[in-house]
């Protein structure tokens, strides 16, 4: 099962290739997949989905305020969880039904109420967490969990960095439609769509919904000293299509002026540009096809970040001032050999088959998932608020493993402290515990907290021989 939530296109674009690298690896599964907000309410999805894009217009200070509030991991933990499971009855009852051994998740919504229906035992399948942005965000952390893919190394330090086991996150970008890393007939593209093949291709993206900043582009492009021609892509904004083609009237043999298409993969692939905003799957797309990018307008928080790495790792520059993107244009176009640097560092960092990726480890992917109990989180909040590493906390707080001794698998994060009450020799790197906890942990009640209840819980069950690192 491959979930999702439709706040903008990303999500279930990357879901919908998770999928078909799916139906590709094994023929004989069965997939669905889900857009979550399509099973809630209408109140709920406007809140989710109207709501934010509102504020992105009309506010985005406060979407970067927000961002920033929740960048550090289980911070709105009991806030939203509450939120949710009222709103997403409709949602756990399809899951219930449908009864997945496998659970991919490319939002985080869909991964927290997963991840509560495991601790619950109303599954026994696997989840993974797919990042669809190159920097991680706290929201998207959850308890218990099997595995979680970050977009790039760097988040994936940042998760180890906090107290993650190594064993359960890796880095394999994000999931792309397939066929971005395959050759194409650049003759045959140009000639659908009436293109010259001796001319550099702008590729001008509105972004699904049709962006209408991009009438200002346009306008730029017109006054543009290089020769060049452009497509410029309107998404389902029709009224934007029939204004931007009344805008080209005199200039019609240099515009293509697209509404939605499903052919963006063969348009990057021949496109010597692409200007837009810096989406996590616009920018892997462009990144996976060796597309330079011209961003612009990024929404504060994850777009802004999404630019900063584009910009660190040199596959694309960034418009500051509406009125300059033109000229920005021109500079890249009258310099052949920059372009082709840009070029080279897109190709470089993109990852093409993050989808196949995704999809094979999410199928090997056995044994129990990794709990994080309520004090770990306590101390990767701490350790993500402070800058601290984990292994940098006092004593009490500092993070601990354990896993199983025979196959070296990460089980739990608990804390120095909480060892202790377990009965643990500080420093010990294996014990003998009684650990039914870890049944307590499955409905993580917010009162719960073994450092005042770990006594009383070791006289009963299971016991078990773990290493602890």
């Amino acid at each position: 099962m491959i979930l999702a939530a439709g706040v903008g296109s990303g999500h279930n674009q990357a879901a919908s290739a998770v999928e078909v690298a799916l139906a590709t690896l094994r023929t004989d599964d069965e997939v669905h997949r889900l857009d979550i907000l399509e099973t809630t309410n209408e109140v709920f999805n406007r809140l989710y989905d109207d709501a934010y894009f509102a504020l992105v217009s009309e506010a985005p200070w406060l979407v970067g305020w927000g961002y920033d509030q929740a960048d550090a991991p289980f911070k709105l933990r009991s806030i939203v969880t509450w939120l949710e499971q009222l709103n997403t009855i409709p949602f756990l009852r399809e899951v219930r039904d449908y009864d997945p051994d496998v659970v991919i998740c490319t939002h985080f919504l869909p991964a927290r109420l997963i991840s509560i229906m495991l601790a619950r035992r109303q599954l026994k399948a696997t989840l993974t967490v797919v990042g669809t942005d190159y920097d991680f965000q706290g929201l998207w952390l959850t308890s218990p969990f099997h595995h979680f893919f970050a977009a790039r190394d760097e988040s994936r330090v940042y998760l180890t960095s906090i107290g993650i086991p190594s064993d359960r996150v890796s880095a394999c970008g994000i999931p792309v439609r397939e066929g971005l890393g395959d050759p194409v007939d650049r003759e045959a593209v140009l000639a659908r769509f009436n293109l010259r093949p001796d001319l550099p291709v702008v590729l001008i993206s509105a972004g699904a919904a049709g962006g209408t900043y991009t009438t200002q582009i346009v306008a730029q492009t017109l006054r543009m000293a290089s020769p060049f021609q452009a497509v410029v892509v309107c998404g389902r904004n029709e009224e934007l299509k029939a204004s931007i083609e009344a805008q080209v009237a005199d200039r019609a043999e240099s515009y293509r002026v697209l509404g939605y298409t499903t052919e963006m993969a063969d348009l990057m692939r021949i496109s010597s540009l692409f200007v837009g905003k810096p989406g996590g799957l616009s920018s892997s797309e462009c990144m996976a096809v060796g597309l330079p990018m011209v961003i612009i307008n990024p929404i504060p928080g994850q777009e802004v970040r999404n630019a900063d790495y584009l910009l660190e790792e040199g596959a694309a520059v960034r418009c500051n001032y509406a009125t300059t993107v033109g000229h920005k244009i021109d500079q890249l176009l009258a310099d052949p050999e920059r372009l082709a640097r840009l070029a080279e560092n897109a190709r470089r960092v993109g990852r093409p088959n993050a989808g196949r990726d995704v999809a094979q480890k999410s199928l090997a992917i056995t044994g129990e998932p990794l709990w994080i109990s309520r004090e770990a989180q306590r101390s990767m909040l701490l350790s993500g608020e402070q800058g601290v590493a984990a292994s940098d906390l006092p004593d009490a707080q500092r993070l601990k493993t354990l896993r199983d001794p025979a196959t070296g698998l990460s089980l739990a994060l608990v804390t120095q402290g909480q060892l202790e009450v377990l009965g643990a020799r500080p420093g010990a790197t294996s014990a003998h515990l009684a650990l039914p906890w870890l049944n307590a942990l499955r409905w993580q009640p917010e009162n719960f907290d073994l450092a005042t209840t770990g006594r009383w819980l070791l006289g009963t069950s299971e016991e078990r021989t773990v290493t602890i690192d």
